[in-house]
């Protein structure tokens, strides 16, 4: 079972393909990782030093895999954080050669663009590339709240309203669309909603809500949901998983006062969560717009 993993690197912290690649491995996966960054620290810090990979350099790295026929035998590409446009658009023509090649392969994309507190917190000319070039190409897509509006360009306050949105995006290509920290009128305040929608079905997942809110999350969720469908869980199934599993390193990390996830701490914990949280089946005849 391997994952092709495109997305950032940093040496200190969780975030990126150093938030995904330990969880994926704990499920029995082999990840090839691709930086498109190498930083040593996420922003937020006082400082932050390395940088955007050059162009150039990404693109042969996947050439390279390519060669060794990682495409071919990968039962998932999972991109995440790109730095910049350019990267974005190898990273398209890298997946269509995949796709025409190994028809079975499923891609993944965390169209990281930004959140409800920052806003956009990407070049400019990286969310049009992510919407018209990753976004038709992928099976799975992983937004949260905020990154599924942008794409879609309209607001949704409501369950019925996101699962709408959702499916707009699955009429271009994806099958699947899953929202994190999704934000519903109705929804109570301690508790945090992740849907899974696809053409004909939704599903809804609670979780306490914790006092903290560290980078990486959705990076972390987008590895764990992808190492559950890799290893056969339906979509429900895999919805359950990562966030029973993702709720685990949050607590943990909220007991040690952290900024940074606690992942490594929590490695048994991501396999075999002790506290489940069951995914739900939405009834759409009961969720309008």
């Amino acid at each position: 079972m391997t994952v092709i993993s495109i997305q950032s690197q940093v040496a200190w912290g969780h975030v990126g393909n150093s938030a995904a690649v330990f969880p994926m491995q704990l499920h029995g996966i082999d990840v090839i990782a691709v930086p498109t960054t190498l930083l040593s620290n996420r922003p937020g810090y006082d400082t932050i030093r390395g940088r955007v990979l050059d162009v150039q350099l990404v693109a042969d790295l996947l050439r390279g895999i390519e060669e060794r026929g990682a495409p071919d035998d990968a039962k998932v590409i999972l991109s995440g954080y790109l730095g910049s446009a350019d990267i974005g658009s190898e990273v398209a023509e890298f997946v269509a050669r995949a796709k025409a090649n190994n028809p079975s392969v499923l891609y993944c994309c965390d169209p990281v663009l930004g959140d409800r507190d920052d806003g956009l917190f990407v070049r400019l000319d990286i969310p049009p590339l992510v919407r018209d070039d990753l976004c038709p190409l992928a099976d799975i897509i992983t937004p949260n709240h905020f990154e599924l509006e942008w794409l879609c360009g309209a607001p949704a306050k409501t369950i019925g309203a996101v699962i709408a949105l959702a499916r707009t995006l699955i009429a271009r290509g994806p099958s699947t669309v899953v929202v994190t920290s999704a934000e519903l009128a109705g929804s109570p305040g301690d508790v945090i909603e992740t849907l899974a929608i696809e053409r004909s079905h939704a599903w809804r997942v609670r979780t306490p809500r914790l006092p903290i809110s560290p980078n990486g999350t959705g990076d972390l969720f987008a590895a764990l949901f992808v190492a559950a469908r890799v290893r056969g869980s339906e979509t429900p199934a895999a919805l359950s998983h990562a966030a029973s599993a993702i709720f685990a390193v949050l607590e943990r990390t909220a007991l040690r006062g952290t900024e940074e996830m606690r992942i490594v701490e929590s490695a048994a914990e991501m396999v075999h969560p002790t506290r489940r949280f069951e995914a739900v089946a939405v009834d759409d005849r009961t969720t309008k717009p």
